[in-house]
């Protein structure tokens, strides 16, 4: 033990370099090193950073005695400030709107839809370009933006810089997090609500205020009485609540007997405490009227008879009554009888009325804690029905008309509940009775918070209270359906007696109208009878003596009524209760006394010490009862006594307390009466039938401690702070017994640790999410304080009570202490003197916890680790009292506390920690439990004693976990541990201080620290060059973990998990992220750290994260790819959904089947194709905390960072710049209303969930918090949680914003977006800064501009885009070789983005675009004199940006080339140069093409005539290669996307044609390609590339052909896209053809890398199509003829074209498109389709319609070109013939018979061939062929044969086909089969001579046909099995008959054939046997 401790003392710091990041470093010595280094720098910010405040700790104390010692500073520690939402909310209030083009574009893009459909029905012009002229005269009369000053005048380079600067700081947001979403509350670990003050419990409270009470009569005063019942519990749960509603002239009548009213008794409202709401709880209204002659019935007979209106009737009968009334109450006022009752059922109030939110509960409102929330859950429980929540209702006002008469045989409470229950069956009982007719209404609603004028049960003014006179409200007593855990916190004792019932039935005499008279006796005499009894209403507020009801006649009562006493609290054994019997003469007789006293009993409140309550049933005396009796219960027979009915115990009664003084719990009582004689010293002490005395007392505490388990849990919450107290004092004062000090503290720790435990267990609802019961966190944070009571001693006690040197007199220093531990060692000394008996009469309540927590024996210890947060922060609390009340906060930290307690401490957390690494995969409940208390409890350490010593605590904390790694089966979930443990600690309040963040890292030379880096530290970072390197600041060396201890953790941590081949699964690494992400937050939002200066200082302790996330770089997530300004257009995958998941949904979908996730390696987790293995929401938090570092280090010190890094590292941070712009990028209103239904955020949850799941690591705490909030608060009831408790994030997780939030988000989320790229942009004037200075610039700057332009090309706020340009402007004004001289792509790109802005929507984009664009080419003009590269490339890329982007606006384009002009104007310097005209010529160029672009964008909906515009825009540009190239590329862009793999690759491989053309032009170059000849073979139309002659263009003028595909490289890519592309639509054979032109270039540069994948590639092309032989499994296209007629087409009209569409689509598909499209562009009734193939004549046609004729149409082959095409392929690729066949008779009909049917065959041929750069191509020739009937019989012959050949030679076989085919040869029932086309045929030889041959050629058929049929069944014979014989026989038989009957036909020759030609004879018969 003394060695961990004392580790720390040396200040030398390990010299040894590179210790690794697996282990930890030792620390520096904190206190060591800060009394060493003055703070040299005067107070302010800075000065705080470097000092911990002294008022650090500060005691406040509350009125209510609690005490609370507190760290001050906690405010602004994570650990009580959530990052929640609504505090980022509160800190995003307003932000300025960032103007976004992309919401511009919305609001305009809803406006245009209503112009596009003006526009649809124009036609296509047929000039490919406008008129010149007109054009021009637009251009010039249009108006131009703004022209920016200054831009044209001169100015040096610093000049500018040092302004662009400025203004970059101009309108910064602060803080960069307070615009990112808050840190995940989950991973929150160290979030620890503060506990609630402990209060009194109260439930849901209801008010109900009495408003009237009006009879149909009014004769006499009625009283009413109020209280809640449970029916379900069969309990009444509350006191009553006594109104009086009469009118004064009613209360007039019993003004004698009523002289004073107290105030407090006119209360006619009242609020009842709900706790366990139910469906079964009632209200219960009784009302009583003075006690009259008559039975109740007889009584109340005329309030249901009589009427006050039918006066006239009655008038003397009411007079008569009032008269009875007014006598009765003179003479008997003081006496009541039961007159009425009725019910409310109070679900129907709370549930009809229906559930209004006053103030919704769910709404977070900022400071609900988490037990704020978690306690509404409580309130809002439910049992069964959700709808009772008393809490939030509509109030009501309610009438209750209808009463019940009391039936005085059934006023029980059992009869009221039998009556309760059947009030709410439909055919209740009650119903039947005839109702008592009354109006009472009365008001129920939720009560107020804080309501005014409230009266507490005890009738004391609950504030506020403003006024004394007015009438108050009370709160009534809740008597708790079940048990409350909940500590007493105020004084309350109350009595509640409730006489039940009597039984005078064998009482001789006259005793029949009884009453009941209670009191509260102090002594015997009757003068003794207390005023404690409370009155009812209008009376005095304290009486002696309270009377029961009277029920007329009745010699054996029930009563119902309850007296409720208020009861000193000291009893002794002479108070009792005492009640007297009384029999009431309601006539007034001559000399008969008003009331006799019938009978006495009695019950004694005290016996041995304890309070009596419960049910009695008690024999009655009938005589008084003789002196001393109070002693005795009644059922002691004393002599001579008369007792009623034989001494039977005939009275029961039952008496209740509430008590905050008495515990009435056997255990709990001897306890506390125990430490109360020890106090007092009142020995001998009587305690039940134990003497105590000075001897055995040790012995009975003892035994008392460890009976405390057994009291009832219930009892032991209540008097929790007593017990704790008394234990606490118990370890503190031990007792001198008889001179013997008895050492109580290890009895004492052992029951407090099983009272806490039990707590624990039982209580699990009531925990915060590192299990801590709530109640006992408040007792310490509250009520704990240090016993100060001490036994007199003089003053300066305290300090000798520490002396750490104890005096050398005393042989206990130490064995004494250990002897606490077995009181059998306590060997003192027999007369201690007086110094011993002080310095050991008080110990310290830390010290000696720690003791016996080191010394405890397994049981205990083990209860005291499971609610190990207790002791320590009872230590901690203990600590801080300590030193505050000794003074001893300006005592240097090491020596505040004795070293014993400092190697107690390190002993303690080093077991800890042993118990956290050795069991974590055993009780991972309770590890992670005692894991986060150790880390809590060590950051509270900090804040108390040597902080040099607390950080080798955590480092020895390290190692065990460390050293446990290694062979742990789990090692995630220990690293997870250590997270957590590192993230509580790193959250003290003062952790930038701790971290020492002023310090420099130079390591002391010597042990004593040289004293010259202290003046280093005034400026502050002037000096940090001349230390080892600003390298060792940026990287976690040495000195950066010694130095910044915890930072250094932290970042270790976060570095280690993302190592790439780390096991960081993907909870990890959102644990760290998300712990670093927290702690900046917290830096952000902290006050104290606004000053930049202050924040550079804090900013250092991240450094080293720069590095860390660079080296992270491959792992993030990709956000370029799904940013919508790109992506979107080039995924040909329908968008379903968000897709940001992507990657997600992949994951899951592997995990979910099953893919083995091993537990090591899983950097792949994420997605097989990436190898992205962070999720992009960590990706993005990562990205967000590098920009934070970027934005508050230290400029100075970036820079000189930037300028040591290599060329590489240089680029990676370009990288991760570009990254970052691309991850903020602003997603738009739209996106965001889009994202709001599908959070993004869920399935990266749902993902950490199933790892969680698959690698068993679900971290206890969240399982524990999990439970928590399903669990029910009161021990284990059986309770549903409400849905909406449950979830206790709820509102972070709402869906449906409101529009106004949305709003919020898109404004927080574009200055977000803003705000980094502007960081973004400072960084890269950074990295521009030290290129200027050394001489790495050329490599290092095209990555600077490439990440400029990246941030252009994104969807950016005009704010950044003004910055922006303005770095642009001057980068190119700087180096302006490096885009005039080397990288044209650059140029390219910048060309392309500056034109893109220059059609931006917002104007002063515009302008800044305008001027950047109009700089650029003077720049290019200056440099060379003509500006050829600038024109080139901008002219191409408008041509791009028209081709490619969708919402692109001509207007404000034109806008800004007017702008351009202007400036060209007005450039004085240049007036004179060829310039202007140049760019005059340009501007009005480039308008030429937008008017061009404007027409595309009409077709943009019509894909066929889109392509077609374009490619006439393409052929526009045969003169100008680079442009052609681009609309090439644009055409290529737009087939891909629809799908169109095979265009696509021909739009590439006509791309390389032209480029090889000019290539073949430039250099004569052996390996590359001829020019177009060469690509021939792949398609006849490449030949139309071929270069326009020489003389009208060479490509050696500079700008002509600049593009980068212009190059050998160029065209490498260009042939490898069309290869992809070829292989897409699986052309495998055009593959072939394209690698054929590409081998030469690779093997001449001796690539063989790249031959060696061409090759591969290659061999996996042949191989496809060899095992796709057949075809069929290949499909390429389908082939239709569209005819288009009428004017409506336009320039379509009459022309004919042959359409591709995908395989097997068909006839219907396409008409059913064609006709869809064309009809919603012109009307449905305009368009038709005609049905036939047939000729359209014109003139039949409505020429108000439009036309379509549509036929399926067949590639066509001549018979020489079948031999060439003998693939699948061959026959569809190279397509430019098509035929389609039209059936006709002669006489008009489509069909007919045999020898009248004739068909035409049309052969069409088209202009280029299929596949081509667009998918229709016009028919430029039709031919046509008409077969006659014989003709059409011979080719329908021939095709059976084929069939039958094809199915009999197929392999494998297919016996199903070969029956087919057969059945439909030679079936007998086939119907104009071929027996029918032989007999019509072929029975008679034609007469026509020019039929002859086609006889003969048909004849022929048929003996092929038969040859055929008869090998086909010699094949099926072979295939059949047994149950086929029979059908192929029957076959054969048809065959044959086939035969025969063809036999005669088939041999029937012409002989005239044969007559002419005998030499040849033979040969036409082979001729068609082809």
């Amino acid at each position: 033990r003394k060695q961990v401790s004392r580790d720390y003392g040396s200040p030398q710091l390990s010299k040894k370099r590179g210790v690794p990041l697996t282990e930890v470093v030792e620390p520096v010595d904190y206190e060591e090193y800060v009394s060493n280094h003055a703070p040299g720098v005067e107070p302010g910010p800075l000065r705080q950073l470097m000092e911990f405040p002294p008022d650090d700790l500060e005691l406040l104390l509350q009125e209510r005695e609690c005490i609370v010692g507190h760290d001050w500073y906690q405010s602004y520690s994570t650990t009580h400030t959530p990052h929640n939402s609504e505090r980022q909310r509160e800190r995003q209030r307003g932000l300025v709107k960032q103007t976004f083009e992309l919401d511009e574009a919305a609001v305009v893009e809803r406006q245009d839809d209503l112009e596009e459909a003006k526009r649809r029905s124009v036609s296509l012009d047929d000039t490919p370009r406008g008129s010149w002229a007109s054009s021009i005269f637009d251009l010039k009369s249009s108006s131009p933006d703004a022209l920016l000053p200054s831009v044209l005048e001169p100015t040096a380079a610093d000049d500018m810089d040092r302004r662009n600067a400025e203004a970059r700081l101009q309108g910064r947001h602060r803080d960069l997090l307070g615009l990112f979403s808050p840190p995940d509350e989950d991973e929150a670990v160290e979030r620890c609500s503060l506990p609630e003050v402990p209060k009194e419990h109260c439930g849901q409270r209801i008010m109900v205020k009495c408003l009237s009470l009006k009879f149909e009569i009014e004769i006499e005063p009625i009283f009413g009485t109020l209280a809640l019942y449970d029916v379900k519990e069969k309990k009444k749960i509350s006191e009553d609540f006594h109104f009086d509603l009469n009118s004064d002239q009613m209360k007039g009548l019993l003004r004698p007997h009523t002289p004073h009213i107290a105030i407090s008794t006119l209360a006619r409202s009242a609020i009842f405490s709900v706790t366990y709401p139910s469906a079964d709880i009632f209200l219960v209204i009784k009302l009583e009227k003075v006690l009259q002659q008559g039975d109740i019935g007889e009584c109340s007979e005329p309030y249901m008879v009589m009427k006050e209106s039918d006066s006239s009737k009655h008038k003397e009968k009411l007079e008569k009554l009032r008269q009875q009334a007014e006598t009765s109450c003179s003479r008997l006022g003081r006496f009541r009888m039961p007159f009425a009752w009725t019910a409310i059922h109070l679900l129907n109030i709370v549930s009809s009325v229906g559930g209004l939110d006053r103030s919704d509960p769910d709404s977070d409102s900022g400071l609900g804690t988490w037990n704020e929330r978690k306690k509404k859950g409580f309130e809002r429980m439910s049992v069964g029905e959700d709808m009772c929540n008393f809490a939030t209702f509509r109030p009501a006002t309610l009438t209750v008309t209808n009463f019940f008469k009391q039936e005085g045989d059934r006023l029980s409470n059992e009869d009221l509940y039998k009556f309760l229950a059947d009030m709410r069956r439909p055919s209740s009982v009650l119903r039947r009775l005839r109702p008592v007719t009354a109006q009472l209404k009365i008001d129920i609603s939720p009560a107020l918070d804080a309501p005014h004028y409230c009266l507490s049960p005890e009738l004391l003014h609950v504030k506020p209270y403003p006024d004394l006179r007015v009438r108050p409200t009370k709160e009534v007593l809740e008597f708790p359906a079940r048990y409350v855990y909940t500590p007493h916190t105020s004084y309350r004792n109350l009595l509640y007696v409730y006489p039940q019932s009597l039984n005078f039935s064998s009482r001789q005499g006259s005793v029949r109208n009884i009453a009941v008279k209670v009191q509260f006796m102090a002594g015997e005499d009757h003068s003794l009878a207390m005023p404690v009894i409370f009155g009812k209403s209008s009376c005095a507020e304290f009486f002696r003596e309270a009377y029961s009801p009277v029920i007329y006649h009745d010699k054996s009562p029930e009563f119902y009524e309850e007296v409720k006493m208020k009861i000193p609290a000291n009893l002794t054994d002479n108070h009792h209760l005492l009640f007297t019997f009384y029999h009431i003469s309601c006539q007034p007789k001559q000399n008969t006394p008003l009331e006799t006293p019938v009978g006495y009993t009695w019950i004694p409140l005290m016996q041995h010490g304890r309070l009596r309550t419960g049910s009695f049933s008690l024999p009655v005396s009938v005589e008084k009862p003789p002196p001393s009796y109070s002693v005795l219960t009644p059922d002691v027979q004393l002599p001579g006594m008369k007792w009623v009915d034989n001494h039977k115990q005939v009275f029961n009664v039952e008496v209740k307390a509430a008590s905050s003084v008495h515990t009435q719990d056997p255990h709990l009582d001897k306890f506390f009466t125990l430490c109360y004689v020890l106090e007092e010293y009142s020995f001998p002490f009587r305690l039940k039938d134990v003497i105590i005395t000075e001897a055995n007392v040790e012995g009975e505490l003892k035994a008392s401690m460890a009976a405390l388990r057994a009291a009832l849990l219930d009892t032991c919450v209540r008097f929790l702070h007593q017990l704790l107290s008394k234990l606490i004092r118990l370890i503190v004062h031990p007792p001198v017994i008889a001179g013997q000090i008895v050492n109580l503290g290890r009895a004492a720790f052992e029951a407090m640790s099983l009272l806490v435990n039990q707590i624990h267990k039982n209580l699990e609802g009531n925990q915060d999410q590192h299990g801590r019961n709530n109640l006992l966190a408040s007792y310490i944070y509250y009520c704990f304080h240090l016993p100060t009571t001490e036994p007199a001693m003089p003053p300066t006690a305290p300090s000798l009570s520490l002396a750490t040197a104890r005096p050398s007199s005393l042989h206990l220093s130490r064995s004494k202490s250990i002897s606490n531990s077995n009181p059998d060692l306590a060997t003192s000394p027999t007369s201690p003197d007086e110094e011993v008996q002080r310095i050991i009469g008080s110990k310290l309540l830390h010290e000696e916890l720690a003791l016996q927590w080191v010394v405890s024996s397994s049981a205990v210890r083990e209860a005291a680790l499971q609610q190990a947060w207790f002791f320590f922060q009872l230590m901690t609390k203990s600590m801080a009292h300590h030193l505050f009340m000794s003074s001893r906060m300006e005592v240097p930290r090491r020596q505040r506390f004795p070293d014993r307690f400092v190697d107690d401490i390190a002993a303690l957390v080093c077991a800890v920690g042993a118990d956290i690494a050795g069991r974590y995969h055993k009780d991972v409940e309770l590890v992670e439990r005692l894991n986060s208390s150790l880390a809590f409890f060590l950051n509270d350490l900090l804040s108390l004693i040597d902080r040099g010593f607390v950080f080798n605590l955590i480092r020895s904390y390290y190692k065990q976990i460390a050293n446990k790694l290694h062979t742990a089966q789990n090692p995630s979930s220990l690293t997870a541990l250590r997270m957590d443990f590192t993230r509580i600690v790193c959250s003290h309040e003062h952790y930038v201080t701790l971290n020492l963040p002023c310090s420099t890292l130079s390591p002391p030379a010597s042990p004593s620290p040289s004293t010259s880096s202290t003046t280093s530290q005034g400026s502050a970072f002037s000096s940090m060059h001349q230390d080892q390197g600003v390298a060792s600041m940026f990287e976690l060396s040495v000195p950066f973990r010694q130095q910044h201890f915890l930072s250094g953790l932290l970042l270790t941590e976060l570095s280690l998990i993302l190592e790439p081949d780390g096991e960081g699964v993907f909870f990890l690494h959102k644990k760290a992220i998300s712990a670093v992400h927290s702690l900046m937050c917290s830096h952000d939002a902290d006050p104290r750290y606004t000053d930049p200066q202050v924040r550079a200082h804090v900013a250092q302790l991240y450094l080293p994260l720069i590095p860390i996330i660079m080296d992270t770089l491959p792992q993030l997530h990709d956000f370029t790819d799904t940013s919508p300004s790109r992506g979107r257009h080039a995924a040909s995958v329908p968008d379903d959904g968000d897709p940001d998941n992507g990657t997600i949904n992949q994951s899951v979908a592997m995990a979910i089947a099953g893919s083995p996730l091993p537990h090591a390696k899983s950097p792949n987790f994420t997605m097989p194709t990436a190898c992205s293995s962070l999720s992009a929401e960590c990706s993005r938090t990562l990205l967000v905390c590098f920009l934070w570092v970027l934005k508050n280090a230290d400029a100075d010190l970036l820079e000189s960072w930037v300028s040591d890094l290599s060329v590489l590292q240089i680029n990676r941070l370009l990288d991760l710049l570009q990254l970052s712009v691309s991850c903020f990028e602003y997603k738009g209103k739209k996106a965001l209303e889009r994202i709001n239904s599908l959070t993004f955020k869920k399935s990266q949850d749902m993902k950490a969930r199933l790892e969680e799941a698959i690698l068993g690591t679900i971290g206890a705490r969240q399982e524990m918090v999990r439970r928590c909030r399903e669990r029910s608060p009161y021990g284990n009831e059986n309770v549903r949680w409400r849905k909406n408790v449950t979830h206790w994030k709820q509102n972070t997780d709402r869906v449906d914003k409101t529009k106004a939030e949305v709003e919020q988000e898109s404004v927080v989320d574009g200055n977000l977006a803003t705000e980094a790229s502007l960081v973004v942009l400072d960084t890269l004037e950074i990295v521009v800064k030290t290129v200027l200075v050394s001489e790495l610039k050329e490599s290092v700057l095209g990555g600077v501009l490439r990440v400029l332009l990246h941030s252009m090309a994104g969807s950016q706020s005009a704010l950044f885009l003004q910055h922006c340009f303005t770095t642009q402007r001057a980068l190119v004004f700087k180096f302006p070789e490096m885009l005039f001289e080397e990288d044209t792509e650059l140029c390219a790109d910048l060309c392309l983005r500056l034109l893109r802005h220059c059609s931006s929507s917002v104007g002063s984009v515009r302008s800044q675009a305008s001027a950047s664009l109009y700089l650029l080419m003077r720049q290019n003009f200056e440099i060379g004199n003509n500006f050829a590269r600038v024109k080139m490339q901008v002219t191409m890329s408008l041509s791009s940006l028209v081709g490619t982007s969708q919402n692109f606006n001509e207007e404000h384009l034109r806008r800004s080339l007017k702008t351009i002009l202007t400036y060209a104007e007005e450039d004085l310097e240049l007036r004179d140069s060829p310039f202007p005209e140049q760019v005059q010529d340009l501007v009005f160029n480039l308008h030429m093409i937008l008017t061009d672009t404007v027409k595309m964008k009409e077709h943009q909906q019509d894909p066929e005539m889109l392509i077609d515009l374009m490619y006439r825009i393409a052929k526009g540009y045969q003169n100008s290669p680079d442009l052609r190239l681009t609309w090439l590329q644009n055409m290529a862009g737009k087939h891909s996307e629809r799908g169109n793999h095979a265009e696509a690759a021909h739009c590439l491989v006509h791309s390389a044609a032209l480029v090889a053309e000019y290539l073949n032009m430039l250099e004569d170059c052996r390996y590359l390609p001829i020019g177009c000849v060469t690509f021939q073979h792949i398609s006849s139309n490449v030949l139309e590339e071929s270069a326009v002659s020489d003389d009208i263009l060479s490509p050696e003028e500079e700008g002509i052909c600049a593009g980068k595909y212009f190059s050998e490289l160029g065209l490498v890519g260009l042939l490898e896209q069309a290869a992809s592309s070829f292989h897409m639509a699986s052309m495998y054979e055009a593959i072939n053809e394209v690698y054929k032109i590409l081998l030469p270039i690779h093997e001449a540069n001796r690539d063989f890398k790249k031959l060696a994948t061409v090759h591969g590639k290659l061999q996996d092309a042949f191989n496809k199509v060899y095992n796709q032989s057949s075809g069929w499994e290949r499909m390429f296209g389908t082939y239709f003829r569209v005819g288009f007629y009428g004017s409506r087409f336009g320039d379509l009209d009459e022309q004919e074209f042959v359409y591709k569409e995908p395989s097997i689509t068909k006839l219907a598909e396409i008409s059913h498109r064609l006709e869809e499209f064309y009809a919603e562009r012109f009307g449905d009734d305009v368009v038709e389709i005609i049905k036939d193939s047939n000729h359209v004549d014109k003139n039949k046609l409505d020429p108000n319609k439009a036309y379509l004729q549509i036929t399926y149409v067949e590639p066509f082959f001549d018979t020489y070109e079948l031999k060439e095409r003998i693939t699948y392929f061959d026959k569809n690729y190279n397509l430019r013939a098509f035929m389609y066949c039209t059936p006709f008779t002669l006489d008009g009909r489509a069909h007919g018979d045999l020898h009248e049917q004739y068909k035409r065959k049309s052969i069409l041929t088209t202009s280029h061939a299929f596949p081509y750069i667009k998918t229709r191509i016009n028919v430029i020739s039709k031919e046509e062929i008409i077969l006659v009937p014989m003709e059409v019989a011979i080719e329908d012959m021939q095709k059976k044969t084929q069939e039958l050949a094809f199915a009999t030679h197929q392999e494998p076989a297919d016996a199903k086909m070969l029956q087919m085919v057969l059945q439909g040869s030679v079936g007998t029932t086939v119907n104009q089969g071929p027996l029918e086309v032989a007999q019509v045929f072929l029975s008679e030889i034609p007469d026509d001579p020019k039929l002859y041959r086609h006889h003969n050629k048909l004849r022929l058929c048929f003996k092929d046909f038969t040859k055929r049929c008869e090998d086909a069944l010699r094949k099926n014979k072979t295939l059949i099995g047994q149950d086929q014989k029979e059908y192929h026989r029957e076959m054969e038989r048809n065959y044959n008959k086939l035969k025969e009957s063809l036999g005669p036909l088939i041999n029937r020759k012409i002989p005239q054939l044969y007559r002419t030609l005998p030499a040849t004879g033979p040969q036409p018969a082979t001729l068609t046997h082809r």
